[in-house]
């Protein structure tokens, strides 16, 4: 079945955007955006910023706004390449899914070829630009983070539902990267930011997997097991990763790396999203899924910031 659909879907031509002049050119820099997951990539440049920040001396220089926007730009281009090249790798499965259907390669109004090539042309622009103008300790890591995403997350998408075990990894990466970016190494605290990306992915993907899970189930994906389940494979991860979350959280404090106000903070922030993931861990709704997504969201910027004020 598999095979017939995809076969049907290279047969047919890629539907070309209504001409239009100005009206057509702004639809085509729309679908080619799409393609580098920018909302995404809003969580990626918080939290690459907060690592450049926190490892710059206490002192924030002018004189390091450049290698700050060095920074904060190849890895952007790192990150939108690398959305694009698993939009590319995964567009036959987004085609069966209402949520992703009318992207721009399901909806066959990019050619995947030139997706692809767009995919490699960012990647390998971000991976030199961070090399060649921040240092290549940055380039390493954001590469990394490409490969572990592309090569080992994507395709166990499809094979297990512990994937999150392994995407959590690339996705925690981008603060270490700013870190990197400003200090040319990494040291404890800034392996303390790489946990609490790495714990709040869990609740923040439970929350989605819980809410599209008919539609991941049709697209293939194993993001929760099949069967009866579903329900309590969520729930522990839900509540394991947002509990740990929460001592993890309040480390740069433990190490008086910062202040009371930011433990106070610290605390009320990941009670408070624990008290959201374990609502959806024991009500197991759509609404409940939707106040943990929102939660998830609000919480990671909030924390970074804190922590950046502190």
């Amino acid at each position: 079945m598999m095979v017939g659909t995809r076969s049907a879907e290279m047969s047919r031509p890629v539907r070309p955007l209504p001409e239009g002049g100005l009206t057509h050119w702004t639809a085509v820099l729309a679908d080619y955006w799409t393609l580098t997951k920018p909302e995404v990539n809003f969580l990626i440049i918080i939290t690459t910023f907060a690592g450049f920040y926190l490892a710059s001396p206490p002192a924030f220089s002018h004189w390091r706004l450049p290698l700050l926007f060095d920074t904060l730009v190849g890895t952007l281009l790192v990150a939108s390449g690398t959305g694009t090249l698993n939009q590319y790798i995964e567009r036959h499965f987004d085609a069966q899914m209402r949520r992703t259907a009318k992207r721009p390669l399901p909806a066959r109004r990019i050619s995947p070829s030139h997706a692809l090539w767009f995919g490699i042309l960012l990647s390998v622009a971000g991976g030199l630009y961070l090399a060649l103008l921040v240092n290549s300790l940055a380039s390493l890591l954001a590469m990394l983070t490409l490969g572990t995403y592309l090569l080992f997350y994507t395709p166990l998408k499809r094979k297990t539902p512990l994937c999150t075990l392994v995407g959590a990894v690339p996705g925690a990466v981008p603060p270490l990267i700013g870190w990197a970016g400003a200090r040319g190494s990494l040291n404890l605290e800034a392996w303390c930011l790489f946990a609490i990306v790495f714990l709040w992915q869990f609740p923040h993907f439970m929350a989605i997997a819980w809410m599209y899970r008919e539609d991941y189930a049709r697209g293939g994906y194993l993001t929760l097991p099949r069967g009866e389940g579903q329900g309590r494979f969520m729930a522990w991860q839900i509540l394991v990763f947002s509990v740990a979350l929460i001592p993890v959280s309040l480390i740069p404090a433990l190490l008086r790396e910062a202040g009371v106000a930011y433990f106070v903070g610290a605390l009320v922030l990941s009670s408070g999203f624990f008290y959201y993931a374990a609502r959806l861990a024991f009500d197991r709704s759509n609404a409940s899924a939707r106040r943990t997504l929102f939660a998830s969201i609000v919480f990671l910027p909030l924390i970074f910031a804190l922590r950046m004020l502190s």
